[in-house]
Order: C-alpha cells, then structure tokens, then sequence
C-alpha cells in the first residue's frame, strides 16, 4: 500500500484510537472515569450519588472486581472508586494510582454515602450518566456509544461540554472504519513504516504479557490457563491459548496491571495479542515481523467489531480469537488467501458464542476462540475450507464478515434481552450490590 492510499494514514490513526492502556474491565472503568470529572466538576465532596446505565453495561459491570478496590464488585462500587480516588487525567487508568490505604476511604464511601442506580431510557446500548449532588449544586457526566466519549458536562444548570452530534460509529470523533477491508489490512501490514506503530504496539505487547504472565503464576479467576497446561502439555497450540485466557483471568478478577484494549475490550486486546506473540517467540519471528502479525490481528478485529457494535450478545472474544489465526497464519508467512479462509474457517466454528457479561468465564470464551483461529489455519493448510451456503458462511471474506455484523448487530439483539433479563432477575432491571 502506498502512503498516499487514503486507507495508509487512516489505518494508522485507527490502531491509536483503538490500542489504548486500561486497567481493569473497560466499563466498571468507564464508570469510575466518569464519576472522577463529575467530582472535579462539582469541587466537593458528593452527598448523594445516581448513575443512570444501560444494560449492557450493567451485564458487563455486574461481575467482575473492580482494581484498587479491595475485591469490590458493581456499579456502586466503581462509582465510588472514581469519586474517592481517581484521578479523571488518566482516563482508562482512572484508578492506577489508588493506594491500598484509600480502599477503606472507598468502602466507606459505599456504605455512607446514597449511591441509586437506574436504568438508561435512552435506548442506546452503551449510555453511562453520573451525577454528583452536594448541597445544592449538581454536576453531571454522560459518556455515550464508547468508553471514552463523554458528550455533555453539566454543572448545576450550565453546559460546560456539549457533543451530542455523533452515532455509535462515532464518525465526527473518529477516524471512519468503514475503510478496513481485510485484502487492505494485509497490503497495509505488509508495507506500512513500522516506525509509526512501533512504540504502540511493543506497548501492547508488554502489557498484555505482563498480564498473561501474572495469570498463569497466580491464583485468579478459574485459572483456565492452569487447566489447559496441566491437561494438555506445553505445545504451542495450547500455551497460546493458556496465556490469553489466564490473562482474561487475572483482568476479571481485579489484577491491577494495566491491559491494551482494542475494539474497547481489554479481553479483546488479550486475544488479539497474546497468542501471536506466543506463536512468533516459539517460531523465532524477528520483531518486525511480529509487529505486522499484531498489525493484522489487531485491525481484523477493529473490521469485524465495526459491524457488530461494541457491546453485543455476541462475545467479543471470537472476533478477537479468531483474528488472532490470522495473525498466527502470518507469522507462517500467509497472505491474503491464508488469512481469508483461516478468518471464515474460524468464524463458521464459534460465531454462536454468546456474551453474557465480563467473568471468569471470558476467559475460557478466549481459549476456545483462539482455538478455532488456530484450527482455521491448519485447516486451510490441509485443503479444507468451509464453503459458501454452509450456514451463515456467503462466498469472499466480506461478505461472510457482513453476516457476521448483522448476527450480532441485528439478529442477537433480543438475545441480548434475554441475557440481560436472566442475569438480571425478570423483576428487577438491576442487580441488589453489596
């Protein structure tokens, strides 16, 4: 791809927009950013706390602890980290710097203070309001479509920051994805000056191994990574596997390393990354060739996410695993037809994964996507393939892709009902938190 193709720069501007550090769960994180500029904005200690959210980010709040926090869960919770002790610069890493001796400060905060949660009317799938109330004034934070998207800041009755002109793509804020297509994605691997991702993604892959590396040496979460060295050996296959998901592990279950999210997934940044820097240090990839492996990987997820939207019933994990075959089939030296029928093998084995929330059971989600990338290479290199007219797999990769979107943008949204309502209780829209 030459640098004057529209598609060079913006692909570059994509991957940092997309592969940005946090630390812990992206939207009990979301909640605690948005709680730390309601508290700067209202410059005093809150009374009485609301936070009005949408289910899917309930269903992804509900169940995992919060970092910093001493094992706190939930809404409440992240809200009161933010309040007590974030600091709203960090943005994504809102909650980096809390010391231990502030998780009493916080828990007290939870107990003593009125903290109410509601439900969004708003009809968005990602839409996050927290106001602030002291007294008589009021400061109020709402972070619309993305984690990061705050588009009014109220305080008391004036508008100190005001975007409502933006859709979930988002398109006024950032740089169009409609552009990616994987034919592109692999020219612009191939070709693009690794200078102006280098320090991006070495990030990525430092944090993201840090963390898998932390998972698979503690005890966190369901220690799937543990379980699949200890049944089936170190082979590649497994130990790619086993070091996404203990990295989901730890990340679910409060590890306060940061992460390198994509698509704004931190278990999204896990398994795009982490198997193929495990398959690139068991082959010997030379670091630059690793660098454009993760550059394929990566923007194969940001493609399939656009279509989907950010927060689905349809788990993340697989876009996200199954890129990483695509990856993997790089690092083997496949270019387009590889990678092409490894994505479509991949796809046609999970797409029916359901996300029913952010868990210790993400990651298990992770090793069994990362699994059908792998598969979907070596089926490739075997002559095997699935065909178009088998189930929802359509002849070329963006087609199939295209039905992949609509799967999980359009024909799982009363599934995501569902979902909500099963983990919510029928009679109640959000859960009891202690």
């Amino acid at each position: 791809m030459l640098y004057t193709d529209p598609c060079y720069q913006a692909y570059i501007d994509i991957l940092h927009e997309e592969l940005v550090p946090a630390m812990g769960c992206t939207e009990p994180i979301a909640i605690a950013y948005a709680a730390a500029r309601a508290r700067d904005l209202l410059e005093d200690e809150p009374e009485r706390v609301v936070i009005e959210a949408s289910n899917n980010i309930v269903k992804n709040v509900k169940s995992v602890v919060v970092p910093n926090t001493g094992g706190l869960r939930g809404l409440r919770a992240s809200a009161a980290a933010g309040i007590v002790a974030g600091k709203a610069d960090r943005v994504l890493e809102v909650l980096a710097d809390v010391k231990e001796a502030q998780h009493a400060q916080i828990k007290a905060f939870l107990d003593e203070k009125d903290i109410e949660v509601v439900e969004s009317n708003s009809g968005l799938v990602f839409d996050l309001v927290i106001s602030l109330y002291a007294g008589q004034n009021r400061a109020l934070v709402q972070i619309s479509h993305y984690h990061t998207n705050i588009v009014l800041m109220l305080k008391n009755d004036t508008v100190v920051y005001e975007n409502q002109d933006c859709d979930e793509m988002a398109t006024n804020s950032l740089t169009d994805r409609s552009l990616l297509n994987v034919q592109s994605i692999i020219d612009f691997a191939e070709t693009v000056d690794l200078a102006k991702l280098r320090e991006l993604l070495q990030c990525q892959i430092d944090y993201n191994m840090a963390i898998a590396e932390e998972g698979l040496g503690g005890d966190w979460g369901a220690n799937i990574g543990s379980v699949l060295l200890d049944t089936w050996g170190d082979d590649v296959k497994i130990r790619a596997r086993a070091l996404a998901a203990a990295g989901s592990d730890a990340r679910m279950s409060g590890c306060d390393l940061p992460v390198v999210i994509v698509s704004g997934s931190g278990n999204q940044g896990i398994a795009a990354s982490v198997p193929v820097v495990v398959y690139a240090r068991e082959l010997g990839s030379d670091d630059d060739t690793l660098l454009r492996a993760l550059i394929v990987s990566n923007l194969i997820t940001i493609h399939q996410k656009t279509g989907i939207g950010r927060l689905s019933a349809y788990c993340g994990a697989v876009s996200a695993g199954c890129s990483a075959g695509c990856g993997i089939a790089w690092l083997h030296g496949g270019r387009f037809e590889e990678i092409a029928h490894t994505l479509v093998n991949a796809l046609a084995t999970v797409s029916g994964i359901i996300c029913d929330g952010a868990k210790p059971s993400c990651a298990g989600k992770i090793a069994a996507s990362v699994d059908a990338g792998i598969l979907g290479y070596e089926m490739y290199k075997r002559g095997q393939q699935y065909y178009g007219g088998d189930g929802i797999v359509t002849k070329g990769v963006e087609n199939t892709l295209r039905n992949i979107g609509r799967l999980g943008r359009d024909g799982m949204r009363e599934t995501d009902k569902e979902i909500i309502r099963i983990m919510l209780g029928d009679n109640s829209p959000f859960p009891a938190e202690k």
